[in-house]
């Protein structure tokens, strides 16, 4: 309580400081961003592993080793194989509604709970798998868990988290995903050496020790107290468990301008509790439905599900060997990784926007110079030269980087902060289905784009990325140490949001 350890100065708005109770229920919840980054970068390896393929995908198998009629951009290209991939996005995207509804009703912990217990079920099946349908179903039941994991773990960052630090907190979750794609693709490198062509079982399987972690962990993590205040009504005791809470987490025994702000935030809640897709449907909600859709639409057209998912097959397509080419998805897994952690540590001192904008002027080179150079040097057959293609690797790593420090951390952060407090699940569940409904049809039909637009997939991307930077500087306002339950002013001082809610006329 008051006599917590802690570290960092105080908070402009509230009292209290970082404490080390707080970062550590923090990074136990952000182990489900660990999950999520490792079944991206499992399912991108394994996909490019010989061995995989020719029991899952023999005709994938067989075009790649000896049909040299094919394009170099169409030997990988298959839906059954993209199915493999995308159909963890659709089991997600429906899983998120029943979480909004979970998450809502019993709170941010059941949620993180029920998607850690699922990702193990999944993890186990996929590494046992006899048949396509065995790995099929292993992946639906992966996208239950993300999905669960997804919706209320950025939640409970942000809630978590002091106001002055909530960016960092929040970028955590990326941070984790980061962290899980890394070992991930050092798995895959791993396991591809492993004679007998099993290795591939090891690197679905694998997934099962931080699930036990994050099922586990999170029996023991405290509630959040703004969802202990949601659910508790004008209920006393509640309220009374909700302070305690806060004082552990902020280190002071001084929180009441805070709680009351907490207090305040469920005034409303009578109205709206049986009926949130109304309430996020008015004209007040308006900029924050707004961004709920866009922010995680342009997340996804950034192209970055490219890279995560097929980059193996990309540098494949490139010229490397199935060894080279997992060694290479290694390095941009470091790359992003520690450009989420550069994220971690600037973006409350930055801003989102900022990030954003210089995030997207970044990606938006590194794409239109990707597809000049797969455009000029690599044809149908035959591979590029090893310089052109060290110098794509080199290109996707800065788009990496990019991505990883701007749109990848933000891109969660940002939504889950801006909803009011009644409708901040639902609103967190319209992100989450919007996400991974573009996740799913980015998946799907890649392998397809790449084989009939070529190099100029790259360029399609870059157009998208410009038109999302462009919304960025005239859209978003700033976020960055704006208490949670105090950010429905921003609009009110916005040049266009104001003509759509109102001015403040404080």
């Amino acid at each position: 309580m008051a006599g917590a350890a802690v570290i960092g100065p105080s908070d402009n708005n509230y009292n209290g400081k970082v404490t080390w109770y707080v970062i550590l229920s923090c990074m136990m919840a952000a182990m489900g961003g660990l999950l999520f980054g490792y079944d991206i970068g499992i399912s991108g390896g394994v996909t490019s592993m010989e061995s995989f393929l020719k029991k899952f995908f023999p005709k994938v198998y067989m075009k790649m080793r000896e049909d040299t009629e094919v394009s170099n951009y169409c030997k990988f290209n298959s839906e059954l194989l993209t199915s493999f991939t995308s159909s963890l996005y659709v089991a997600g995207l429906v899983a998120t509604f029943l979480t909004s509804y979970v998450t809502k009703a019993f709170g941010r912990k059941p949620s993180i709970l029920l998607g850690g217990a699922a990702f193990l079920a999944g993890s186990a099946l996929g590494g046992a798998a006899l048949n396509l349908y065995m790995l099929i179903l292993g992946r639906l039941l992966l996208g239950v868990g993300v999905g669960f994991c997804n919706q209320a773990v950025p939640l409970y960052l942000s809630e978590m988290a002091p106001p002055r630090h909530r960016g960092a907190f929040n970028n955590g979750f990326q941070f984790s995903i980061g962290i899980g794609a890394l070992i991930a693709n050092l798995i895959n490198f791993g396991t591809e050496k492993i004679e007998g062509g099993w290795g591939w079982r090891i690197s679905l399987s694998m997934a099962v020790l931080p699930a036990s972690v994050l099922t586990v962990g999170a029996i023991m993590l405290p509630e959040t107290p703004n969802s202990l205040i949601q659910r508790s009504g004008k209920n006393d005791n509640d309220h009374h468990k909700a302070k305690i809470i806060l004082q552990k987490i902020r280190g002071s025994a001084d929180v009441e301008t805070e709680l009351d702000d907490l207090v305040n935030a469920t005034t409303s809640l009578s109205k709206t509790n049986n009926y949130p897709l109304k309430k996020i449907l008015e004209r007040e909600c308006m900029p924050q439905l707004v961004m709920s859709i866009a922010i995680p639409f342009f997340q996804q057209v950034t192209g970055i599900n490219v890279i995560a998912f097929y980059a193996p097959i990309l540098f494949r397509t490139l010229g490397f060997g199935e060894s080279a080419s997992l060694l290479s998805s290694v390095m941009t897994g470091i790359v992003g990784m520690t450009s989420t952690f550069i994220s971690m540590l600037v973006v409350d001192k930055f801003g989102r926007r900022a990030l954003f904008i210089f995030g997207g002027v970044q990606m938006f080179i590194c794409q239109l110079a990707i597809g000049t150079i797969m455009a000029m040097h690599l044809g149908d057959h035959g591979s590029t030269s090893k310089g052109y293609a060290y110098l794509v690797l080199v290109l996707i790593c800065v788009y990496v980087a990019g991505f990883s420090w701007s749109w990848g951390p933000l891109g969660w952060l940002v939504p889950s902060e801006i909803f009011p407090l009644e409708i901040r699940s639902t609103g967190q569940s319209v992100t989450v289905a919007v996400n991974f409904l573009f996740t799913f049809v980015i998946a799907q039909t890649f392998l397809a784009m790449l084989c009939d637009f070529k190099a100029v997939i790259f360029f399609f991307f870059g157009g998208w990325v410009l038109v999302m930077t462009c919304f960025v500087y005239f859209l978003l306002p700033e976020t960055r140490n704006i208490p949670i339950e105090q950010m429905d002013q921003i609009w009110r001082h916005h040049w266009f949001w104001s003509r759509v809610v109102g001015s403040n006329s404080a």
